[in-house]
Parts: structure tokens; C-alpha cells; sequence
């Protein structure tokens, strides 16, 4: 590495300003930044001096994902063999084959958002941010198996473009870049974001008898009166399933076990805030247990119990990895908790009384994403009238 960045070093100036290719500049610091740590410091106007900065905070996080990356990979290559009826395949066989079902995804992600995001940032002058490197890998992880590359592709650059930087870029954005690109595919091609088929890659074999790739909650959501779920091969999945994640889903999001790690690294490192999880699981047991109270032929969905709840789609995927980025989530202590809780109930409430659209949870963190300026403000403004109650005015 040291005589790589030596090498780098020596033709630095010329992307800098008066050198060759000055215009280049934004291109060449961002790719150089992702190599190295730069050597510049604040000069002035700095209270507080830390070497966590954005990139490395960004890394963790990456990291924190990669269980949950890792195993989904491994996942796919289960399912398609559960689908076509295959018993005999090793770990590797279905791990290699889950990775390049996925790798497509990922790199049509990462090309489109990076790209977007260099050209823009050349046209403004301005420093490339690590912001994508978590957005990349969260845009797939979130999407099923089978979308389309160019389906994919569109999702993406509208999300870039029309969620993140028309709002200034990286740390400006009010809206969760990933579940932007999510909604977008769901709204914008609901025939190819929903199905039996879309959730298990298939490739040219075909399905033996039974076969169901419908996720869990959409199998409740669509057969009224079913009181279990149901595996690839039509067998019921126990509890023990579910929270390791062995069942068809977009591919990033089913292991309750590999997010729980990840959950673990976050929390040890201080990127995620555990007030918005701790307060969203218990809005989500809450409505849960609410639900199943008042539970009837018309909400299926309800005949699970709130554990599963919890094991099940996208929740736990998106209470600890979504919820809480720092961008879009309250900034306040108090806001957290009720962020953290309303993303909970409103998930279960979409989930149960919504047949039509039974995984709730991107719904969910979307909308309170667009409440949390309002939430910090009222709390804010209670805390300065709260204080100047107290406050003596000496005539």
C-alpha cells in the first residue's frame, strides 16, 4: 500500500488546482479518500477533534451488514434448491450460487448511485462523499432476488437524484435513500415487485409441486382465513425458521439472527442509537398484541403471534438499520423514543390492516422520516418553555 499511495502521490498535483486535469479534481479525491486517509485538518472553527469520522462510520456500518449480506447470499442458493427439489448441494454450491444471483443487483446499485453521484459532484466542485457506500449495499439487500438490473437502475438514479441531491447530498437528505429506491420499484411495478416468483431465483429449472415464493406475510395477506406460513416446499415454518431466516424475502432482510450481530457491532460502536430500537420494538409488540386482541377473518395477518412479527419481512431489517440513520431520524432524545415508537405501531397497522400491502415497515420508516423535523422541533420548543417557567424574572 505504500508504494501505491507513493505512486498516487506523485501525480496528485495534477488534479489539483493549475495541474492538467484540475477539472478531475472531485474524481480523484474521492476515489483517493476511499484508498486513504487524508492528511488535512480542520484549521479553525472545530469544538471537537475525532478520528470517527464519515468514511469510518460508514465502513462499520457496511460491516455491520455483511452477516446479514453474507447469509442471504446463502439463503438464495437454499431456497432455489428447496424450489426445484435439489437435496444434493454443499454449503459453497449454494452460497456461489446466491452471490451470483445478487451480484448483478449490487453492482448495477453501486454503478448507478456512485456515478450519479461523481458527475454531480464534479459539476458543483465538491468533495465525493461515503454516503453510497451504505445505500449500495442497503438498495439490493432490501429489493427481491428476481428485479431487474434496469429496473433497478431507474429506482436508483430517481432515488439519487430526487431524494438526496437536489437536497444538497449526503447529510441533507430527509428521506432514507434505500427505502426511496424501494417505495419507487414497488409503486412504479407492483406486477414485477410482488408474486410467488419474484422472491426465489429460479433460473431455468422449474418448480416441483407446491412451490410457493410468496413471502409469509404475503401469504397471509392474500389466502384469508390461513393460519400459518408455509415454506418454498409448502411445509409450515416454525419460530425457529423465521428467526433464522430461512424463507423466501428480498434476500438481505430474512435472517432476525444475522441482523441481531449486526445490530450488536452498531450498538458497540455507537453509529445507531438504541432508543429508536428498543422504543420501536415495543410499538410493534404493542400493536401486535392490540391486533391479535381484535384479530378476525378479514386480517389474517394477525394470527401471528408479536414474536413473529418481529421475525418476520422486513422489521427487524429496517427498526435497526433504517430507522436509525443519523440523517434522517430524530436528533433529540425524547424525539427518538417517539419516532422509534410510532415506526413500530404504524408497521404492525399497515401489516394487519392493510391486505393489500402487508409488509409495513418501509411505509413506516418513510413517513417518519418525514416527521422527524416536527417531532425535534416540538420537543425542543418544550423543553425552552419547560425551562422558562422555571426561570425568576427579578423586577
Amino acid at each position: 500500500m505504500k508504494g501505491l499511495k507513493k505512486k498516487i502521490d506523485s501525480v496528485k498535483p495534477q488534479f489539483e488546482k493549475g495541474g492538467k486535469f484540475e477539472k478531475l479534481h472531485s474524481v480523484f479525491d474521492g476515489f483517493y479518500t476511499f484508498l486513504f486517509t487524508p492528511n488535512e485538518t480542520s484549521g479553525s472553527g472545530v469544538h471537537i477533534h475525532d478520528s470517527n469520522d464519515s468514511k469510518r462510520t460508514m465502513i462499520m456500518v457496511v460491516i455491520a451488514l455483511l452477516p446479514c449480506c453474507l447469509f442471504g447470499m446463502w439463503n438464495v442458493g437454499l431456497q432455489h434448491a428447496l424450489a426445484i427439489g435439489d437435496t444434493d448441494h454443499s454449503l459453497l454450491h449454494l452460497f456461489f450460487y446466491g452471490f451470483w444471483a445478487v451480484l448483478p443487483q449490487i453492482l448495477t446499485a453501486y454503478i448507478v448511485g456512485l456515478g450519479i453521484e461523481f458527475v454531480v459532484a464534479q459539476i458543483r466542485g465538491h468533495e465525493i462523499q461515503e454516503g453510497f457506500l451504505v445505500s449500495g449495499i442497503l438498495i439490493p439487500m432490501i429489493c427481491p432476488v428476481e428485479t431487474p438490473c434496469w429496473m433497478l437502475a431507474v429506482a436508483v438514479a430517481f432515488a439519487v437524484i430526487f431524494a438526496k441531491e437536489v437536497f444538497g447530498g449526503t447529510g441533507y437528505n430527509f428521506l432514507n435513500v434505500a427505502l426511496v429506491t424501494r417505495a419507487f420499484l414497488f409503486f412504479a411495478y407492483p406486477s414485477q415487485m410482488s408474486g410467488d416468483h419474484v422472491f426465489v431465483s429460479l433460473g431455468e429449472s422449474a418448480a416441483v409441486d407446491g412451490f410457493s415464493g410468496a413471502t409469509p406475510l404475503g401469504q397471509l395477506a392474500s389466502s384469508a382465513g390461513q393460519a400459518e406460513v408455509l415454506g418454498v416446499t409448502g411445509s409450515p415454518l416454525s419460530l425457529a425458521d423465521m428467526f433464522l431466516g430461512l424463507y423466501p424475502g428480498s434476500w438481505g432482510e430474512t435472517s432476525t439472527l444475522c441482523i441481531l450481530i449486526g445490530l450488536a457491532i452498531l450498538l458497540a460502536t455507537g453509529i445507531a442509537s438504541w432508543r429508536i430500537i428498543v422504543s420501536g420494538v415495543v410499538g410493534a409488540l404493542l400493536m401486535s398484541v392490540l391486533a391479535n386482541n381484535f384479530a378476525t377473518p378479514l386480517y389474517p395477518v394477525t394470527y401471528l403471534s408479536p414474536v413473529e412479527q418481529l421475525c418476520l419481512g422486513g422489521f427487524a431489517f429496517a427498526i435497526v438499520f433504517m430507522a436509525t440513520d443519523p440523517v434522517t431520524a430524530c436528533r433529540t432524545n425524547i424525539g427518538k423514543y417517539i419516532y422509534g415508537f410510532l415506526i413500530g405501531a404504524i408497521a404492525i397497522i399497515i401489516r394487519c390492516y392493510n391486505t393489500g400491502y402487508p409488509e409495513g415497515a418501509m411505509l413506516a420508516v418513510l413517513l417518519m422520516n418525514c416527521f422527524a423535523p416536527l417531532i425535534d422541533y416540538c420537543v425542543v420548543n418544550a423543553n425552552i418553555n419547560r425551562r422558562l417557567k422555571r426561570t425568576i424574572v427579578k423586577n
